[in-house]
């Protein structure tokens, strides 16, 4: 009798177990919180595209629009601008030496789909012009609020043309002369808007009461 009790009692405590194992609620008791479950992945940020930067135009360059001089060593280089219209901004140049003028210039800045063309050509006081072909061109590269600068796509002669603005009265000119034999030589000059003299009274109304 003694020797069939602990086989009765451990075969009772196994039916107990595998009972106690059947049953869903406790076998999910078991199992540690979030067990089987798996949480959704965070969707990716959504990244708008970058806008891309304005088109250059001729607004761009509306801050040239009036009269500068500025020293080149002993000559006087003196441009006007006029305001932007159809598409063409108009300059002129003139270089004067111990009242002699060496050379005058004439250029626009064109808008195009692709952008901005700079045109310019050399002329004598007679109106001789210098450049036998066409008048040369270079090609807007670059523009912020500080600097523009033009590049020649066919040869040196001018190879660069860069303006910095210094202030809204002052600007620097730089050209970049690249010839085919010898150092690439650079022209600097420094302009200052030139004001309107002030009106003068008119003497007829100013002598009426």
């Amino acid at each position: 009798m003694e020797s069939t009790q602990p086989s009765n009692w451990l075969r009772f405590s196994c039916g107990i177990l595998l009972f106690l194992a059947a049953l869903p609620g406790v076998a999910r008791a078991q199992q540690p919180a979030g067990a089987g479950t798996q949480a959704p992945a965070a969707p990716a940020p959504v990244v708008p595209p970058a806008s891309p930067p304005p088109k250059p135009s001729l607004s761009d360059f509306s801050w040239l629009e009036g009269r500068w001089r500025g020293d080149w060593g002993p000559r006087v280089a003196e441009q006007a601008w006029l305001a932007p219209a159809a598409g063409t901004m108009l300059g002129t140049f003139r270089l004067v030496e111990n009242e002699k003028v060496l050379v005058i210039e004439l250029f626009t800045l064109v808008e195009k789909p692709d952008g901005i063309d700079f045109y310019f050509r050399h002329f004598t006081p007679e109106l001789v012009p210098w450049e036998k072909a066409d008048a040369t061109l270079l090609k807007l590269s670059s523009v912020d609020a500080k600097k523009v600068s033009f590049e020649n796509p066919v040869n040196g002669q001018s190879k660069r043309a860069i303006l910095m603005r210094v202030d809204a009265d002052t600007y620097t000119s730089r050209s970049e002369i690249v010839p085919e034999q010898g150092a690439m030589q650079v022209i600097e000059i420094t302009y200052h808007r030139q004001k309107p003299p002030d009106e003068k009274p008119n003497a007829g109304n100013g002598a009426r009461p």
